[in-house]
């Protein structure tokens, strides 16, 4: 049984996307930055800080999964999550910008433990999240739509948490980007609290497969890991977010050391996956035509020519920009059908295995998420120590580190998804249980 969704209902899942990404775009774009420039925090043991967060969530999130998978209330299973982590979320990230003074090991202490408070506030929102797509509907059409909507909400957040930043912290900061970075940091959370309601508010399951909240977590955790539509959609998300964490912290030090004109931080941070606003609208009809393996895969290879092409432009920043947002746009489709592949894998694992486990398929999908950007945002970061990278005074190596990160990573990462989306099977259609209200 199948049930169109209202247009509130969509919109609203597209604010959930909105609520948990703002802030966490905003530190991913310049939370190197201000440990660094700003907290006066060396670059190596930043990214150190960032790596061992993120592989503690390796542990944190599919324990999330499991106790989505294990809840039941009179929200349901997931909405629970969205109602009680909202406010915590939200002064997190205030905290998240506001390294106190004091000695060296005291600032990477906090750093580290409201960079980690932040990644387990995430998990807890996030995971459920992911997980109420394939309950709110059966039909991939509608989820599609709601994919659509997602990456709206996932634009929308990454051009004001990347575009917005930079201007925010001068005009709130006055000088000062201490003062500036808590205002903005202050901002995107009161946006996000109030996005994070709506979602929970006007979202609801609809689809369940009535299994008991009693299972075994380790047969369960041995099923998600031979379920290859999960594999697959697995490490399409890690190397995409490998990228994208490279991408957006390196992008600030790309813009002003490479190509010695700041302005287009503003410009490039956003295209990274603020075209996922246009792809939004165009990703689902295209997926819906040619498929999600060869829809990925054309998207793919357009990315990896225009990203060969973008090297010979650097001299035209017209030229440069143009290129740049068309390679933005191909990627952007790929989101789209993240977000689809995540809700089919559900759909596969039940016809594998006669069970749904929406939370803990949803928990290692989001900590491809978290793994990707945290390698992607170390590798920079070693590589930024590694080349003698010092604000102020920044050599050719380390010029010349930045630029070929750059435009290299890109291509590989791009190459390697080319060959992961090539596996993704033909997803069953199991029957499935409208779940009481």
């Amino acid at each position: 049984m199948t049930q169109k969704l209202s247009l509130t209902e969509r919109l609203s899942y597209g604010f959930g996307d909105f609520g948990y990404s703002l802030a966490y775009n905003m530190a991913g774009a310049f939370l190197l930055y201000y440990y660094t420039n700003v907290a006066k925090l060396p670059a190596a043991a930043v990214g150190t800080i960032f790596l061992a967060a993120r592989l503690l969530d390796a542990v944190i999130d599919i324990l999330v999964g499991i106790a989505v998978d294990k809840t039941r209330s009179r929200w349901g299973r997931t909405r629970p999550y969205f109602l009680f982590t909202a406010v915590p979320y939200a002064v997190v990230v205030v905290l998240l910008f506001n390294v106190p003074d004091g000695s060296e090991t005291m600032r990477l202490i906090y750093a580290f433990l409201t960079f980690k408070a932040l990644g387990i506030l995430m998990s807890l929102g996030s995971i459920p999240y992911t997980a109420l797509l394939p309950m709110m509907t059966l039909d991939t059409g509608e989820r599609l739509k709601l994919s659509g909507m997602r990456s709206i909400g996932t634009s929308v957040s990454v051009i004001l948490g990347t575009a917005a930043t930079m201007p925010l912290v001068g005009l709130f900061g006055g000088g000062d980007e201490q003062r500036g970075f808590l205002a903005t940091a202050t901002l995107f959370a009161g946006l996000s609290l109030v996005a994070l309601f709506m979602l929970f508010r006007n979202c609801r399951e609809r689809f369940d497969d009535n299994a008991s909240p009693r299972f075994a977590v380790l047969p369960a955790i041995g099923q998600m890991l031979r379920n290859r539509a999960w594999g697959v959609c697995f490490g399409f998300t890690l190397l995409y977010f490998v990228r994208f964490g490279t991408m957006i912290s390196l992008t600030a030090f790309f813009a002003v050391e490479v190509l010695g004109r700041p302005w287009m931080i503003s410009i490039l941070l956003p295209a990274i996956s603020g075209m996922l606003l246009l792809a939004a609208f165009i990703a689902p009809p295209i997926l819906a035509r040619t498929g999600l393996r060869k829809g990925c895969l054309g998207a793919i290879l357009i990315s990896i020519a225009l990203f060969a092409l973008l090297p010979l432009t650097e001299a035209s920043p017209p030229a440069f920009i143009a290129v740049y947002l068309a390679a933005s746009v191909a990627t952007s489709v790929t989101i789209t059908g993240i977000f689809t592949m995540a809700a089919e894998a559900v759909d596969y694992h039940e016809a594998e295995f006669g069970t749904r486990n929406e939370g803990l398929l949803s928990s290692g999908i989001s900590l491809a998420t978290k793994i990707g950007m945290a390698v992607g945002t170390a590798a920079i970061a070693y590589s930024l120590g590694l080349a003698g990278y010092v604000p102020g005074g920044v050599t050719e190596t380390a010029r010349e580190t930045i630029r070929w990160s750059y435009y290299g990573w890109p291509i590989v990462l791009l190459a390697l998804q080319a060959g992961v989306i090539l596996l993704w099977p033909t997803v069953r259609r199991p029957a499935a249980t409208l779940a009481t209200a």
